[in-house]
């Protein structure tokens, strides 16, 4: 098997930097704007995610190339998509209330949420448009997640930041917090400069 290491980079600083799902694509900004309010939380949730999105993609190829593909049943990779990926947030939720209840308690609805974040299925249907392989299919899952903790972590130390500062009243919350996004936005927006091939 030739591993193309240059591609390979290509993947994560496209998915990290370039395209960020959050910040370039605007996907999964519910859970984004929702946690983004203590650090502890924020790198949980970016770790279940990150999980849920490598795990999603490794199982996901296999399935759409030597199932869907051979039976000619592309068609059906949204729902069996969808089927995985919400098999995988249940084998999460299971792990963090076991092993982390605070944590579980913490996330609350938007753990199960992850079942129907648009980042993850939007990451492996773009695996199937654009005929990855399987490692590149685990590099990008990989490097999507990573994307998306890396914007959570950034916009929850903001936001911790922010707390203490003078900000009017009507700005406090949600308002604040999406100014905050867009101008995160505009500065990975100096990314897509780069020729990522």
């Amino acid at each position: 098997m030739d591993i193309n290491i240059a591609r390979l980079a290509g993947i994560v600083i496209s998915a990290v930097f370039v395209n960020n799902f959050v910040l370039s694509r605007f996907l999964g900004l519910c859970p984004f704007i929702g946690i983004s309010k203590k650090l502890d939380v924020a790198l949980g949730m970016g770790i279940s995610m990150t999980f849920v999105v490598t795990m999603s993609s490794m199982l996901t190829w296999p399935i759409y190339h030597f199932v869907l593909i051979p039976h000619n049943l592309q068609y059906l990779n949204i729902i069996t998509f969808i089927l995985v990926i919400a098999c995988f947030v249940q084998l999460v939720e299971v792990f963090v209330r076991k092993f982390n209840p605070v944590l579980y308690k913490a996330l609350g609805i938007y753990l199960p949420l992850i079942t129907c974040n648009c980042v993850v299925l939007f990451v492996t249907l773009l695996n199937a448009q654009n005929e990855l392989s399987f490692l590149e299919s685990t590099v990008q899952g990989f490097s999507a997640g990573v994307g998306f903790a890396m914007a959570l972590i950034l916009m929850t130390s903001i936001r911790e930041r922010l707390a203490g500062a003078p900000i009017p009243e009507f700005m406090k919350g949600a308002p604040i917090a999406f100014i905050i996004a867009g101008l995160m936005s505009f500065a990975f927006l100096g990314f897509s400069g780069l020729m990522v091939e």
